[in-house]
């Protein structure tokens, strides 16, 4: 994936700068996009990954003793030690949750939250969001499929949530699938829609790529493997032939 992202990429460089009969205002304009789109990925990934950190740092460093902070770093401000004490402390907790103690504060908690009427229907919502995303066996959003929508005729980009339980699945006389189906540029947003399996196009590309060609509108389009796979069984029986 990533050496298909760099042959795209300069193919872009090559249009832009060694187009034939270029004149000198076209070919410095050509050097001007090439330079933006070579250099605009990598410093808006530091710029967001050096603000991520400060956010961090900004938050956690609070926290911290000063006293503490100031006998490990002698009071100077070191980028990242916020990130580590933030996945130092999720570690301890995640510890903590699976020992006796924990599971007894954490029904203790659940059941506290419980009886506050608009806090519980947060937290549950919450809670179910990040479990889904997070359970190992669940197979939420790690499959793309194509389905008609929001006509015949018409195909669209989903992701599928989970397999429809419960009085969804016994309301349909068919095998549904729960499909998110996503907004373009925001995938954030979207349509929830409970599709017959038979009616879904399952396709080999990963979730990242189905993300990327929904937020670029269709302009990062994922490799062909389908193409690539026909191609191998193709070469496999000539070489049988032979």
């Amino acid at each position: 994936m990533e050496a298909d992202h760099k042959h795209s990429t300069q193919n872009v460089v090559d249009q832009h700068t060694k187009a034939p009969n270029m004149g000198l205002m076209a070919r410095l304009r050509g050097y001007f996009l090439a330079g933006i789109l070579v250099t605009a990925p990598i410093s808006i990934t530091i710029y967001l990954t050096w603000s991520f950190l400060t956010f961090v740092d900004r938050r956690v460093s609070h926290m911290l003793p000063h006293e503490w902070y100031q006998a490990l770093y002698g009071g100077t401000t070191v980028p990242g030690v916020g990130l580590i004490f933030a996945l130092v402390f999720f570690v301890v907790i995640g510890w903590f949750a699976t020992n006796f103690l924990g599971r007894i504060f954490i029904r203790l908690s659940e059941y506290i939250v419980d009886r506050v009427p608009v806090i519980r229907t947060l937290y549950s919502a919450i809670k179910q969001i990040f479990e889904t995303i997070m359970a190992t066996q669940s197979q939420a959003f790690r499959e793309v499929v194509m389905l008609e929508y929001p006509r015949k005729g018409v195909w669209s980009i989903g992701f599928v949530t989970g397999k429809s339980e419960g009085e969804v699945q016994h309301t349909t006389e068919e095998e549904t699938i729960n499909v998110f189906v996503p907004t373009t540029p925001n995938p954030t947003s979207g349509y929830l829609l409970f599709v017959p399996r038979k009616e879904l196009r399952y396709l080999k590309m990963s979730v990242e790529e189905g993300v990327k060609l929904v937020v670029s509108a269709g302009i990062i389009t994922p490799p062909d493997r389908t193409a690539n796979e026909k191609a191998l069984k193709a070469q496999a029986k000539t070489k049988k032939k032979a």
